[in-house]
């Protein structure tokens, strides 16, 4: 498996919130934090995508946008910025007033599309958003930025199209579809996004096309149990030991066993959140010799104990649901 499909398997979609909405210009929504990912496309008409910091960016029709990170968007017809905000729309996909009153669909011009066609002067928004969690998935989103564009022009996929397709069908199994579809969406974006002439890609990235390093990385994620060695690795990539590690750096950023521990944490996070398996357990799927053993590498890096960390990380994911 490739690391980008190894990232992305952490990353799915199940009970997203997706739909397409009709909006009459000038309109303003702003995304408060707390979904990891959202995508958006303006099947119709043209947007602006705001984040305090960033320039704005220009959403043209049929662009996609991918937002990550928790922090607030604003979204609107306007490029200035300066119209007042017509709704609120939290996480959990409620539209409220700036108090915190929800907001009715009449009352803001915001609602789904039916098979009604839009009128010409009204903008098609379709929006899709769901969370993720785990240390694995938080490696790419903390890799990318807060707002990444991929134009029409340079989308390969077909999947908006699919997923605008069953948005409109109201057969059983609906939700199944358009969370599979979202991935796609998702997928394809990044992708399309990555092989753009200007990005700026992340190290793991562009390291699994690199001749010296990808080899030894895809064996390390392959098998981070084993006990690896640089020398190990080195024949991996068929150089020498000297040779193998100041490319492994150079292109990652690290020293390849650090980079190993790292992996292997991550690794031990996330079964520690999903899973009801024994510390001694998870040590021994992660590449840790003892529980004591991966116990003191975990506090040391994330200065929590992996079982205070379990409960912490469950309480999280229970109160994003909650809410």
């Amino acid at each position: 498996m490739d690391t980008l499909s190894e990232v992305l398997d952490n990353i799915r979609s199940s009970g997203a919130l997706i739909g397409q909405n009709l909006l009459s210009p000038p309109w303003a929504i702003r995304q408060e934090g707390g979904t990891s990912i959202t995508v958006l496309a303006m099947l119709r008409g043209e947007a602006w995508v705001r984040r305090d910091g960033d320039d704005p960016l220009r959403l043209g029709t049929r662009d996609l946008a991918i937002l990550t990170g928790p922090g607030p968007t604003l979204l609107t017809s306007d490029p200035t910025g300066q119209i007042p905000t017509t709704c609120v729309l939290t996480a959990e996909g409620a539209c409220l007033q700036d108090t915190g009153e929800r907001l009715s669909e009449a009352d803001v011009g915001l609602g789904r599309v039916t098979d009604t066609p839009p009128l010409e002067t009204e903008h098609v928004l379709l929006a899709g958003s769901f969370p993720t969690s785990g240390r694995i998935a938080g490696r790419l989103l903390d890799a990318l930025p807060s707002v990444l564009v991929v134009p029409r022009a340079h989308q390969r996929s077909q999947a908006l199209g699919l997923l605008e397709s069953e948005l409109e069908n109201r057969e059983p199994g609906q939700q199944a579809v358009l969370d599979r579809l979202l991935d796609l969406v998702l997928i394809g974006a990044l992708r399309d996004w990555f092989a753009l002439p200007d990005t700026d890609v992340p190290a793991w990235y562009g390291a699994a096309g690199d001749p010296v390093v990808g080899p030894a990385l895809g064996a390390l994620h392959a098998d981070p149990t084993r006990p690896w060695t640089v020398e190990a690795l080195a024949r991996r990539a068929q150089v020498s030991r000297a040779t193998f590690a100041r490319r492994f750096a150079e292109v990652m950023g690290e020293p390849p066993i650090s980079y190993l521990a790292g992996w292997r944490l991550c690794l031990a996070a996330d079964l520690l959140q999903e899973r009801e398996d024994t510390m001694e357990s998870i040590a021994r799927q992660v590449g840790y010799s003892s529980a004591f053993a991966l116990s003191a590498a975990f506090t040391r890096e994330y200065g929590v104990r992996p079982s205070r960390y379990r409960v912490l990380s469950r309480q999280s994911t229970v109160t994003e649901i909650a809410d």
